[in-house]
């Protein structure tokens, strides 16, 4: 059993008990939290597919906390101008763990 759930512009494929990383979420550490827009879901017995969203169907997911991703470096320059430029960037993702998955 599976579902494609949308979270923060981006879609996810949640399985239960799978960890999965999703753009930072306003929620406390050991807070459950439901995901309403599930786009597909997989009951075992078939799929159901949305139009956009399975209607009644939820993610329940448990937050693990705040992590941050890779770190990004940016280098500018410019030729024969002695211009350098280095930073770098991690972006900040919250963890969650997928509780269960409900299809009306």
């Amino acid at each position: 059993m599976y579902a494609i759930i949308r979270s923060g512009g981006k879609q996810f494929r949640a399985e239960p008990g799978q960890t999965i990383r999703v753009p930072t979420l306003q929620a406390e550490a050991g807070t459950s939290i439901t995901f309403d827009e599930v786009l597909l879901a997989d009951t075992g017995d078939g799929l159901k597919v949305g139009v956009p969203t399975v209607a009644g169907a939820t993610v329940t997911a448990e937050v693990l906390g705040e992590v941050k991703g890779e770190k990004l470096v940016v280098f500018k320059w410019k030729r024969r101008k002695n211009y350098r430029r280095k930073t770098g960037h991690r972006q900040k993702y919250t963890e969650v763990r997928i509780a269960e998955i409900r299809v009306a």
